[in-house]
């Protein structure tokens, strides 16, 4: 009897799994950037790689991929749910708070891009009009996966520049949409035809903008009141059924529609995304999202053909840097217009140069379509693949000119500040701008009385000094700085510094060098404020002290005493520390 396997590619789901429970927590050891572990394990073990190897070499079958049609199924589960996770992220609320980045410099990025990849792209495909818009459109988008990530392991996504590359990826997220309808739109209408391309792309847009919002009201008719009868039951299993229905039913009805099931599963994210269960869904799925991830992506290197390196070096170096300088010299200039530092547009220029992920799905449309042509379409995606492996580069590089450009804008501040410094005689100096600090200078500047601040924290300051505040980076127990602002006539030096061992290092640099100044100190408990006191600080307020005293007094009034009694209670017991910190042993 002939042997029957009910469950089909077996093989190839048992192997993604276990190369995904070994690559993914390998790669996170490393620190290698998973989209591009998984993107060069597809590539080394597709049917262009080792994969071609397995019918001459009969182990290698067991370990790859030979036959790319067995993972085309795998392929598109990966980017149903790449594109659901996207639409996830994708709320109202999010994108009308950092609307002027996402709909003015994403707009334009993705419009500019378009225009001249297209126009360059045009000569590439024999001057056809609907191919060069295709590659255009989807060239002028960047990998919302590898740079999120980047920025990420940097710790740096909530920095202004993770902000606007944020920004512009949403939007360019967005751009897929009416990419997809333009790209399905083409297909039908004939490849090369390119006379009524502008007639026929708007009368698209428009019948799939009619389908899209019948299918979002459908949806969100049917999808939230739904989750709303079931969720209440707090199953996980229910609920997990209700996420992969929505997907896949919404999938379904875009595929009836004459769309593709990809950008279904984008409305499904996005009819989630405004639902009080969308964190909900965020926790289901997380579990999974690195190995869908790594699914959509190993299954694209599998498409990818390493020897086209050889075959065509110069054509893939040129499209490569030509994507990149091209894209960089766009943004730069986009970034620096929305406010961002030289410095640290440039940076985004190069994190955003390479190509994205969408290329790889809208590319095979367009192929498949006979939109392009399959040589050209599988060159195109292998240099969108080469800008990929080679952004963690870029963005090293990037920010290397980011830093070196902010050191000169520091060093350019630096001497501004000197100046404004040398001016800052007969000033409170404070000494520490946290809670405390920023506290005091509001008291102060209340009373017209002037003082002049520093802090450690580098952010701090350049968000502070950037609104006009007189506060400077520095560490205040060093001499030669309290000597550039005139500390020998200052009215009083007042420590509010966190670190108990910093303050009292500074109290002793400021008593040896300016015994006659006025010195205040903010204390953590009874034991510091001795401590600061031996130290000659004049007056220490301890935080718990003060804070029981404060509490005391509340207490003390709610039981019926007099406000004045009270007061005088708590002025006695703040003396009495105050007396018993001055016969400290050894205070000069």
């Amino acid at each position: 009897m002939q042997e029957q396997h009910a469950f089909p590619f077996l093989r190839e789901i048992l192997l993604f799994l276990a190369l995904a429970g070994i690559l993914i927590p390998l790669l996170q050891r490393l620190r290698v950037n998973q989209v591009l572990g998984f993107l060069a394990v597809g590539v080394l073990l597709g049917p262009f790689g080792l994969g071609r190897l397995a019918q001459d070499v009969a182990p290698l079958g067991l370990f790859t991929f030979p036959n790319n049609d067995n993972v085309a199924m795998l392929a598109e589960l990966g980017v149903l749910f790449l594109m659901f996770m996207i639409g996830l992220e994708l709320s109202a609320a999010r994108l009308w708070a950092m609307r002027r980045w996402v709909f003015g410099t994403g707009s334009a990025q993705v419009l500019l891009c378009a225009a001249l990849i297209g126009g360059a792209a045009y000569v590439l495909v024999d001057g056809r009009l609907d191919a060069a818009l295709v590659l255009g459109l989807v060239l002028s988008l960047s990998s919302t996966a590898v740079v999120m990530q980047l920025l990420a392991e940097s710790q740096r996504t909530a920095s202004p520049l993770g902000q606007a590359a944020f920004a512009v990826l949403m939007l360019q997220d967005l751009a897929v949409v009416p990419i997809l309808i333009l790209v399905e739109a083409l297909s039908k209408h004939g490849a090369g035809t390119d006379t009524n391309v502008a007639v026929v792309a708007l009368a698209a847009m428009a019948k799939a903008a009619i389908a899209i919002a019948l299918i979002y009201l459908v949806g969100g008719k049917v999808v939230h009141p739904l989750f709303r009868a079931f969720a209440r039951h707090r199953q996980p299993d229910v609920f997990m059924a209700l996420i992969l229905l929505s997907t896949f039913g919404i999938a379904a009805l875009s595929a009836l529609a004459g769309l593709s099931m990809a950008l279904g599963a984008l409305i499904a994210g996005l009819l989630l995304a405004e639902t009080e269960f969308k964190h909900e869904v965020e926790l289901m799925i997380e579990p999974f999202k690195g190995l869908l991830m790594g699914l959509f992506f190993m299954t694209v290197g599998m498409g990818m053909d390493a020897l086209q390196i050889v075959h065509a070096p110069l054509w893939l170096a040129c499209a490569v840097f030509g994507l990149v300088a091209l894209k960089g010299l766009v943004i730069a200039p986009l970034l620096r217009l929305s406010g961002l530092p030289w410095g640290r547009a440039i940076e985004g220029g190069l994190l955003l140069g390479q190509g994205g992920e969408f290329a790889f799905i809208v590319i095979g449309y367009a192929v498949a379509s006979k939109l392009l042509d399959g040589a050209l379409g599988a060159r195109v995606m292998l240099a969108v693949g080469l800008s990929l492996f080679i952004t963690p580069l870029l963005a090293r590089l990037g920010h290397a000119i980011g830093e070196r450009w902010a050191e000169r804008a520091r060093a350019k501040d630096a001497r501004h500040d000197e100046a404004a410094l040398d001016e800052a005689r007969g000033r409170v100096i404070i000494a520490g701008f946290g809670r405390v600090g920023q506290q005091l200078a509001k008291l102060l500047t209340a009373q017209n009385i002037p003082y002049v601040a520093f802090e450690n924290d580098a952010k701090l300051v350049s968000q502070l000094h950037a609104d006009g505040v007189p506060v400077y980076f520095g560490n205040a127990s060093r001499s030669e700085l309290l000597r550039r602002v005139h500390a020998a006539d200052a009215p009083a030096i007042v420590l509010t510094m966190d670190h108990p061992t910093s303050a009292l290092q500074a109290v002793r640099g400021i008593r040896r060098e300016f015994p006659d100044v006025r010195l205040y100190a903010r204390s953590r408990d009874e034991k510091h404020a001795r401590a600061l006191k031996k130290a000659g600080a004049d007056v220490v307020v301890p935080e718990t002290l003060e804070a029981s005293l404060q509490l005391s007094a509340f207490v003390l009034e709610g039981m019926g005493l007099d406000e004045r009694i009270v007061d005088d209670i708590v002025d006695r017991e703040r003396d009495q520390f105050a007396a018993a910190l001055d016969d400290t042993p050894g205070h000069v």
